[in-house]
C-alpha cells in the first residue's frame, strides 16, 4: 500500500469517527460503540480516539467511559459558520413549526449522501418523539428529510443511489428502492414527504424541502411526532405549512437578486 493510499485511509477513518462522535451528542459515545459503527476494530478505534483526543478535537467525560466533540471542533466550528451557517434564516420557519402544530420541528441540510439536523424546536404537545435532534445523521431516502430531498433530484440520480445505496440492508423492507421509488412518486405529486413510521415504529414525520438558488434541495424542514397526530385527515394542512414554511426559507437564504 502507497503511502498517500495509507493517508486517505487514515483522514477517512478520522472524519467517521468525528462524525460518529457528533452524532451522539450531547450524550456521548462509548468507544466499543465508536468501533461499531466505523467498521474499525476496538484497539484501531481507541487508538485514533486518543489521538483526536490529544490534539483537542475529542474529550472524554469525568468517567471516561464517553467520548465528545473537544475545545478545537468548537473552535473551527465557530471559523466554518461564516460560511456554512443557514441555521439563522431557518430559526423563525422552525420556531412557528413547532408553535403551530404542537409537533417537534426540525431544520436538516444535506451533506453528501446524508441529511443531518441543525435545530430542534420541542412543540406543546407532551408526547414526543426522540428519534431526530442535533447532530443526527440519517441517509437519504430514510425519514422525512432525506426522503424530500432524495425526491426532488433528478430520476437519473435517484436510480444510481438507490442501486448503489441498497437501503434496506440497515433499515428494512420498507426502505427497498422499489418502496423509496413509490413514496417519490407520492412525494412530488403532494410536495412533500411522509415518513409512516418507518424509521421508529409509531414515531411520523412529514418533511418539505429548501432549495438552493440553482433550484437545488439542499436543506429541508421537517415535523415528527406520535403516529395518531399524523393522521391523514390532518396530513394536508401540515404539508401546506411546511410547504410554505420552507419556501420563505428558500427566500431567506438565497434572497432574489435587486434590480
Amino acid at each position: 500500500m502507497s503511502a498517500e493510499i495509507h493517508g486517505s485511509q487514515v483522514v477517512r477513518r478520522v472524519s467517521a469517527i468525528l462524525r460518529v462522535v457528533g452524532a451522539h451528542e450531547p450524550g456521548g459515545i462509548t468507544t466499543a460503540l465508536v468501533a461499531e459503527r466505523t467498521a474499525l476494530t476496538r484497539p484501531t478505534a481507541h487508538r485514533l480516539l486518543r489521538a483526536l483526543a490529544a490534539d483537542g478535537l475529542l474529550d472524554q467525560d469525568a468517567d471516561r467511559t464517553h467520548w465528545h466533540l473537544g475545545p478545537e471542533a468548537y473552535l473551527l466550528g465557530t471559523v466554518a459558520a461564516s460560511r456554512y451557517d443557514v441555521v439563522d434564516a431557518a430559526r423563525e420557519s422552525v420556531r412557528l413549526l413547532a408553535d403551530r402544530t404542537g409537533e417537534s420541528a426540525f431544520f436538516s441540510m444535506r451533506r453528501g449522501e446524508e441529511t443531518v439536523c441543525l435545530l430542534r424546536e420541542e412543540g406543546s404537545f407532551p408526547v414526543r418523539s426522540f428519534v431526530l435532534s442535533e447532530g443526527v445523521r440519517f441517509p437519504l431516502g430514510v425519514a422525512s428529510a432525506g426522503l424530500v430531498i432524495l425526491s426532488f433530484e433528478s430520476d437519473e440520480r435517484i436510480d444510481e443511489y438507490l442501486t448503489r445505496a441498497r437501503l434496506e440492508r440497515e433499515w428494512g423492507p420498507g426502505h427497498s428502492a422499489e418502496a423509496i421509488r413509490e413514496r417519490v412518486v407520492a412525494t412530488r405529486e403532494a410536495g412533500y414527504a411522509v415518513n409512516p413510521g418507518l424509521v421508529l415504529e409509531g414515531s411520523w414525520g412529514m418533511g418539505a424541502a429548501v432549495f438552493d438558488d440553482r433550484g437545488e434541495p439542499r436543506w429541508a424542514l421537517s415535523l415528527t411526532g406520535i403516529e395518531a397526530r399524523f393522521r391523514a385527515e390532518r396530513q394536508p394542512e401540515l404539508g401546506r405549512l411546511l410547504v410554505e414554511q420552507a419556501h420563505l426559507v428558500s427566500q431567506r437564504i438565497t434572497p432574489a437578486p435587486s434590480r
